[in-house]
């Protein structure tokens, strides 16, 4: 970020990011673009109204003292000159209690127009959902209305009606005012026909409308009673609100329901408060307060540190080089540098805006409203909403965000609570409130300069592999006479999902000849890691195994396991690849120097090598907006949270119009509507499906007789989205009611259905879906090129999902994940040389067992290069296995010598039998007999 960028982010952005969430919020209620931009001109023209109302008074003070003081000023400008002149008009214009600087009252109006305009025409002149668009008579809200037609040549219509319209209200508002104020007013409208001739008929139309709604409230204040007119229009617009959130929006979501119907209510206040005082008895006290602009600043830049600072170091700081892309590479602090210049701009400057305009009689309220909001602000923050699950680099949760009637009111009336006390504490100890507001912002700072430095730090360690990652291009051989090995893990590879998967594609069982399928499968954990030291090192690195090793570091112990089979192969002369190797170094990008010792390995950072440069630059720039979206959504009423949160967009204006490059679909994320239907794409799906695409485009087939091995990981089936079908590829647009509707029953195999309720399920079913199909692709490729018969290959997981798709898996009622066996039951998948034929095997296994497969009767008397023990399954017939049950998978916190305490299962034979399993103990770093 630029200078100019941040000027920009803190000036205009605010406004922007304003338009456009409460324009896509009435589109996503009301679904029609024209009669959004309808909403947001009201929304707009009615919550600025005060502001617009104190800045004309404003003027009209300005302009009543230059009327008083001309007479004065022409007669000193008249007959003195020099500096007696520059000294007599100070002096007389201190005994009339005015500064020359006042003359900028004058042109408040034109001050506050010119950002709101900037904002309006930057969204809405680049809004892709007005694309193609009809509204009325408009053929495209997204063009140039060229509504009359001469021949060849059209005339657009629209920015002639806004002029007039202007021009209208120009004549009525200068009525009896100076040259110079009315030379400005015409000037300006004369420069908003030029400039917006040509432009989108959806922003002309938007400005068009601000005019009429300026020229309606010119002639109310040329009337009396104008206050009075002003609170029924406003009284009928709020009851409108209410009828159409009771009509249209209640149906559609409750929230969305109470957001709506409360705006309305609120409109209706001023009129209510009026009536109060008019017709009842009851009179209504203002507070004796005096107002403290200390208490506003303090709040102002409490909340900009909270919002701009905390919030977002502490998301980042949890895992920040989840927010790097090797590729494209920004560092992550620009994401806390622009959601404090939002910040700075939202309550520094614009509510700093609100608070000058408004009257000396009611700054202290303003003071209190802004006291009590950074009480509840920070009370949301610290205390609810915190259990949502995983968040993705994209801010993405992956169960989404929801709340029960239960938490809401909860919330709510803790929220009541704390305003009372606040403002008990305001009323009776004010003197000490700018001091708590800037000590606690201090505080707040303090944090966020440690969370800094603590992400820099992080970021520097994989500065010099970015400019490796870019010159490398992945690749990998295969030889057509020697033997090779492929170990390929997917990241959360569902195993009891393939014989579904194989029932629907059975083209699968072709593409997989020769592969045996082992559905009994165990992991040792629930996440990667717990599940990949085993996986890649063997029963050595199983948790209890690696936890018996208290005296050397977790971090140290992963590594070990990620170089065993390398190794291996490398000392007995294998062409050796190694492709994201998972936590290396415990690392989110994968820390290939932890091979550096074996000059003939080859690795490379395959995740995002083959995405477009577009979509990165599109997602790091979204980012830069969605902090802040992301923090005023944590400190928002859990009400609203679901509203502001939007389905993971934020309520982006991103595109789903059938028109916009994909590029820019996919940096916005994708937005489920329901388990079938969703707009947009997940970047980091795609940034590893691109890579499943790209397997044949990285394999070089070679005639020697070399023998080759390649360890691979993939997050296509960790990073799920919604696909289109039958095909399961990714769209911009997927809407896939027809073809579920017609094929419902193939999700019952031999007698089993698998559930596909949530949108959980329905997207992990499909990112395996589209990862096998991937694979399959490659295998037919080996095929052809006749590498397939004397290559070996195993598809394992690290883990499964505890989705709740199969009754029979589920060990309790359902209400605790870890219970869910599924979580436990990684994919396997082996092929062995020569073979050809598809089979399943009920065998117990586990993803302990891949380097004993890798390595079976390839290398003689297999050992540990790092142990010395001899590598092989025997620990698996010794005894029960033993499971962690943990979600303590944060590796920057669960990164000691042994892993954190968890859940002991014990399990024996067949893993789908819930009477195989039995609980040891919980909480605790080593399982013990009951």
């Amino acid at each position: 970020m630029t200078i100019l960028d941040i000027l920009y982010t803190i000036i205009i952005s605010p406004i922007q990011l304003f338009f456009e969430t409460i324009y896509m919020m009435a589109n996503n209620i009301i679904h029609n673009p024209g009669m959004s931009i309808i909403v947001l001109s009201l929304t707009m023209n009615f919550l600025v109204l005060p502001l617009y109302r104190r800045a004309d008074a404003m003027q009209e003070e300005e302009r009543d003292m230059e009327a008083k003081l001309h007479d004065g000023v022409a007669h000193i400008k008249k007959t003195f000159k020099g500096d007696e002149k520059m000294m007599i008009l100070q002096t007389f214009y201190r005994q009339n209690n005015y500064k020359p600087t006042y003359v900028f009252k004058s042109s408040i109006s034109l001050f506050l127009e010119i950002p709101f305009f900037i904002a309006a025409y930057q969204f809405l002149s680049h809004l892709p959902i007005l694309q193609g668009v009809r509204f009325g008579v408009i053929a495209n809200l997204g063009a140039a209305d060229a509504l009359i037609a001469i021949g060849n040549f059209h005339i657009n219509l629209l920015p002639i009606i806004m002029t007039l319209v202007n021009f209208v209200s120009c004549v009525i508002f200068t009525k009896g005012y100076p040259k110079k104020t009315k030379v400005q007013l015409y000037f300006m409208m004369i420069f908003f026909f030029i400039f917006l001739y040509n432009s989108p008929s959806g922003l002309v139309f938007y400005w068009t409308l601000n005019n009429i709604f300026s020229l309606v409230k010119t002639i109310l204040y040329k009337l009396k009673n104008a206050k009075k007119i002003l609170n029924v229009m406003f009284a009928f617009a709020g009851a409108a609100l209410v009828i159409c959130a009771v009509r249209f929006v209640y149906a559609e979501s409750l929230l969305s329901f109470i957001c709506v119907a409360g705006i309305g209510v609120a409109f209706m206040i001023p009129l209510i408060i009026s009536a109060i005082k008019k017709y009842s008895k009851m009179e209504l006290k203002t507070l004796n307060i005096e107002s403290n602009r200390k208490v506003y600043f303090g709040g102002a830049i409490f909340m900009a540190i909270l919002i701009g600072c905390v919030i977002p170091s502490a998301v980042i700081k949890a895992s920040p080089q989840e927010f790097v892309d090797l590729y494209y590479y920004v560092n992550p602090l620009w994401y806390i540098c622009s959601a404090l210049s939002f910040s700075i701009g939202t309550f520094l400057v614009w509510m700093g805006v609100f608070y000058w305009l408004t009257s000396k009689k009611y700054r202290a309220y303003f003071e209190i409203a802004v006291w009590i909001i950074c009480g509840i602000m920070t009370l949301n923050y610290m205390f609810f909403g915190n259990n949502l699950g995983i968040l993705s680099n994209s801010l993405n949760y992956e169960n989404g965000v929801s709340f029960d009637w239960g938490q809401i009111m909860l919330n709510l009336a803790v929220i009541i609570g704390v305003a009372i006390i606040m403002f008990v504490i305001y009323r009776f100890g004010r003197k000490i409130v700018p001091q708590v507001l800037i000590i606690c912002a201090i505080a707040l700072g303090v944090m966020s300069f440690y969370n800094v430095v603590e992400i820099n730090e992080s970021v520097s360690e994989i500065k010099n592999g970015v400019t490796q990652a870019k010159e490398d291009f992945p690749s990998f051989s295969l030889s057509k006479s020697g033997k090779n090995v492929v170990v390929l893990m997917m990241d959360r590879g569902m195993n009891e999902y393939i014989p579904y998967l194989f029932n629907e594609k059975p083209k699968l069982k072709d593409m997989f000849s020769g592969f045996t399928y082992y559905p009994n499968t165990l992991s040792f954990g629930g996440f990667t890691n717990f599940g990949t030291p085993a996986l890649f090192g063997g029963y050595e690195y199983t948790p209890i195994e690696m936890n018996k090793r208290n005296t050397e570091t977790l971090v140290s112990k992963q590594n070990e396991a990620l170089k065993v089979m390398p190794v291996l192969f490398d000392k007995n002369h294998y062409n050796v690849t190694v492709c994201d190797p998972s936590y290396a170094n415990y690392q989110w990008i994968p820390d290939l120097s932890i091979y550096n010792k074996y000059p003939d390995i080859h690795k490379y950072i395959t995740v995002g090598k083959f995405a477009s440069k577009e979509s990165r630059v599109i997602k790091s720039v979204n980012n830069k907006r969605n902090f802040f979206c992301y923090s005023i959504m944590k400190t928002a009423p859990l009400f609203a949270q679901a509203v502001l949160y939007d389905g993971g967009s934020y309520n982006h204006k991103g595109a789903a119009d059938g028109k916009t490059s994909v590029n820019n679909i996919v940096a916005t994320g994708q937005k489920l509507v329901n388990n079938y239907v969703a707009d947009g794409m997940n970047a980091s799906f795609m940034n590893s499906y691109s890579t499943l695409e790209n397997l044949s485009n990285m394999t070089k087939i070679k005639d020697d007789n070399k023998n080759t091995f390649l360890m691979m990981t993939n997050d296509t089936t960790h990073e799920p989205m919604l696909l289109q079908e039958p095909n399961y590829v990714p769209a911009k647009h997927v809407d896939n009611t027809e073809y579920e509707t017609k094929n419902a029953n193939r999700r019952t195999v031999n007698g089993k259905t698998l559930k596909m309720e949530t949108s959980q399920q329905c997207i992990h079913y499909q990112a395996n879906m589209a990862s096998m199909l991937k694979i399959g692709e490659w295998m037919e490729y080996l095929k052809k090129n006749n590498v397939y018969d004397n290559t070996r290959i195993i598809i394992v997981a690290d883990h499964g999902r505890p989705l709740q798709q199969l009754k029979d898996m589920i060990l309790d009622d359902g209400k605790n994940s870890l219970y869910d066996t599924e979580f436990y039951n990684p994919l396997l998948l082996v092929k062995d040389f020569n073979s050809n034929k598809f089979s399943t095997s009920e065998k117990f296994m586990t993803n302990g067992d891949v380097p004993t497969l890798a390595i079976k009767d390839l290398i003689k008397n297999p050992k540990n290069p790092f142990t010395g023990k001899e590598i092989n399954n025997n620990e698996k017939y010794s005894h029960d296995q033993y499971v962690l049950g943990s979600l303590n998978f944060d590796i920057t916190k669960n990164h000691g010598n042994i892993y954190l305490p968890g859940t002991w299962f014990k399990v024996h034979n067949d893993i789908r039998d819930k009477n195989n399993w039995s609980v040891l103990n919980k909480n605790s770093t080593f399982p013990t007999q009951k």
